[in-house]
């Protein structure tokens, strides 16, 4: 389909003939005299592009101009003028106008401003699809009340400078909620710096952060920037933040307080404007009052505190995760996308997944690989691996009698579902799906109530 053009200019002559010429070219052309037709037009038909004359009765180009950047700020316009000078071109420019042309127009200029300017404005809606598809991805995936919720906090958040500390297991989706926190900000154009503060060695981690000046010490050949400094204008994810040592704790504290530092080695002061987000799997209250974490970090850190919920919390969502994983797979691995049947699903339910999200994700995948059908079924799925004792040993293993077998799977499931529900027979009922008076007589038949 053709590019659509909307051509205004107050003299006709410049109509007649660019249109013509644009016409033979291609291109779809539309025309008006004035910027109060113009501004109509625009708002009545969609176009690709925009070529605006500067100097028209009524509204000028320039007034012109900046309406349309109000309110399209991403259809291009390429001014042109017969009165031009730097000082009109500039002021254009920064209003976001493409390119400036001045007449007589040069036809063969003008056809390569077009077609650059078109150029450059798929390539921007196509990275801006991108980023929108990229955007979806950074969505925690899930119906419960604690996802909704926590994406309605992110929502609200981002848009702020305020700094967020995330606590949760391992393998909950805490670098998710960073990233999404990141991609809906107003730095989202700029760096997502993480630094995991749990791999990086103590010596190491100074000049990780701040960086370090060539000769700084016994191996620094060159000059390094810091994660501080690579994060300028945009965010800084410290990840695992209560493994850091106490005396790291007192640097970072100073750093994120006056938003400046040096590198080691140097004393030239370099100021960064740095949003930070900070997440760890501990107790950061219970870390403080055994003396392992600053309190007035923790104040600082502690702006908005969000907190992702361990998977067996939230088993709702298996399922939306699931689907999720799957595509993942298919897109990836450019393979065949597999499905799976309900009760597999049901059974991918039953399990505490103490890795969480994580230990789900890399379990599917090993399905996605090994299983040779389209559908992986319930006996794709070893039950043995959702069932274990309180001391991590896997008992079922060591029953050879079929029956046996059976009465201790169901005990261990109703226990299981029980614990979850802290002792709310109700709430496991209507989970497993049987009905209350049922699931009471088996509860008692086990001695898992009284």
């Amino acid at each position: 389909m053709s590019a659509h053009v909307l051509l205004v200019d107050d003299e006709i002559s410049i109509r007649q003939s660019l249109s013509g010429i644009l016409e033979d070219e291609g291109y779809q052309i539309s025309s008006v005299e004035d910027g109060h037709k113009a501004l109509a037009m625009l708002d009545d038909e969609s176009f690709d592009i925009v070529l605006l004359d500067i100097w028209m009765p009524g509204i000028d180009g320039i007034e012109v101009l900046k309406r349309i950047k109000q309110s399209s700020p991403q259809l291009p316009v390429i001014m042109i003028s017969g009165h031009g000078n730097i000082e009109t071109a500039v002021k254009a420019t920064r209003l976001g106008a493409t390119d400036f042309i001045e007449k007589p127009l040069d036809l063969q200029k003008i056809l390569i401003s077009i077609e650059n300017t078109l150029k450059l404005s798929r390539l921007e809606q196509e990275n801006r699809i991108l980023k929108e598809r990229q955007y979806a991805r950074m969505e925690l995936t899930g119906n419960s009340a604690s996802i909704i919720k926590i994406n309605e906090q992110i929502s609200r958040v981002a848009p702020t400078n305020a700094w967020v500390l995330i606590t949760g297991e391992n393998g909950t989706g805490k670098e998710l909620v960073a990233r999404s926190l990141h991609i809906k900000s107003n730095r989202k154009n700029a760096s997502f710096v993480d630094v995991n503060c749990a791999a990086i060695p103590e010596e190491l981690i100074e000049s990780e952060l701040f960086g370090h000046e060539k000769g700084a010490f016994t191996g620094a050949a060159t000059q390094k920037r810091g994660k501080f400094d690579m994060a300028d204008n945009g965010t800084l994810f410290l990840d695992e933040i209560a493994d850091m040592s106490l005396a790291t704790q007192a640097k970072i504290l100073r750093i994120l307080q006056e938003q400046r530092f040096e590198r080691l080695g140097g004393n030239k002061t370099i100021n960064v404007d740095v949003r930070v987000l900070a997440a760890t799997n501990k107790d950061l209250e219970q870390e403080i009052s055994d003396g392992r974490f600053r309190k007035d970090l923790f104040y600082r850190l502690n702006v908005i505190p969000i907190h992702v919920p361990p998977l067996r919390e939230r088993i709702e969502d298996i399922p939306s995760l699931i689907e999720d994983f799957l595509n993942e797979f298919a897109k990836k691995g450019g393979m065949k996308r597999k499905t799976i049947e309900p009760d597999a699903v049901k059974l991918l339910k039953h399990h505490t997944w103490p890795g969480n999200v994580r230990e789900l994700k890399n379990y599917l995948e090993r399905l996605v690989i090994m299983t040779t059908k389209n559908i992986i079924t319930v006996d794709d799925i070893d039950l043995r691996t959702s069932i274990k004792t309180d001391s991590g040993q896997n008992e079922l293993i060591n029953i050879q009698d079929w029956k046996e077998a059976k009465l201790f799977f169901e005990k261990s499931y109703l226990k299981k579902w029980l614990d979850d529900c802290n002792g709310n027979i109700s709430k496991a009922s209507e989970l497993i799906g049987i009905e209350r008076s049922n699931l009471h007589k088996k509860l008692k038949t086990y001695g898992l109530i009284d």
